[in-house]
């Protein structure tokens, strides 16, 4: 388990993450009142809050969004498994210094989270989505920082600005959007489809019959909701795994793109370079 905490302005930054081979609890709470947003990376690790005597358990957090208040008495549960590893960054302020924040940081929070800054009990849950590709960049980044030092610091600092101007954005544009709850859950379930079969994927109308949507409400919902076409989420998705494997080494460029669904090498690294900048012969 690695846990940083990082001072940025007023907001506090907690970097939390685990591999096991062992299925694995990791607990942690906030030694005061404070309001978030959590970002989860790869791994789609189960997190249960608990507080009074209530909980909220949360089975699906690949590319989650969470907002939330929680005072001392919050306690925050990973179960952790080699199949299921943590990534997860916090960003947070104390209630008492969301007035102080810099650049009108503290009035977007009261304007777009204010049932977070007026709390009606212990752990409130304020409105939670999935990434857009931009945001799942951004924290895949800060998870893989290469630099040390001040460098680091300042790459860091730059990416938080710019990954919380996405949420509060996303936030805005989700608010004028009418996609349901159990709507929601069903988009959710349609990407886990995606990802459990990435190499080989099924067809919209199999996944929309799996999922209990129409083809036509998939397709629509799916964009809205994650950011991208369904087909375009895998594509992303493939070339993002692919970059990792090659990057620790665990696979070479061929493998890669094999094992992410690719039968041609050079229609995958057309496509890793129209992603990611540069061909996959090229990561360090």
């Amino acid at each position: 388990m690695l846990r940083d905490i990082i001072e940025i302005n007023d907001f506090t930054i907690l970097v939390e993450e685990a591999k096991v081979n062992e299925p694995t609890l990791d607990s942690c709470f906030f030694d005061e009142p404070i309001i978030a947003v959590a970002f989860y990376g790869e791994g789609n690790v189960d997190l249960t809050v608990k507080y009074t005597n209530e909980e909220k358990v949360f089975n699906h957090t690949k590319g989650l969004a969470l907002s939330f208040f929680a005072d001392d008495k919050v306690k925050f549960v990973h179960a952790v498994s080699a199949s299921k590893p943590l990534q997860c960054l916090v960003i947070a302020t104390s209630t008492k210094t969301i007035d102080n924040l810099p650049n009108q940081e503290g009035e977007l929070f009261g304007e777009m989270l204010n049932e977070l800054v007026n709390p009606s009990k212990n752990y409130v849950e304020g409105p939670s989505f999935i990434m857009t590709p931009e945001m799942q960049i951004i924290v895949d980044s800060l998870f893989n920082i290469k630099y040390e030092g001040k460098t680091k610091m300042m790459f860091f600092r730059s990416q938080i600005t710019t990954l919380l101007s996405h949420f509060f954005g996303q936030l805005a544009i989700l608010k004028t959007e009418k996609i349901k709850t159990y709507e929601r859950k069903k988009l959710i379930l349609a990407r886990d489809i995606l990802l459990q079969n990435i190499d080989n994927p099924p067809s919209l109308n199999e996944i929309s019959k799996e999922i209990g949507l129409n083809t036509f409400k998939l397709k629509k919902e799916f964009k809205a909701f994650f950011g991208v076409p369904v087909f375009k989420y895998l594509q992303n998705e493939r070339l993002t795994l692919a970059h990792k494997m090659i990057r620790n080494q665990e696979m070479s460029v061929q493998e890669a793109s094999w094992h992410v669904g690719y039968d041609s090498l050079s229609s995958f690294s057309n496509a890793f370079e129209k992603k990611f900048g540069y061909r996959p012969s090229q990561i360090k």
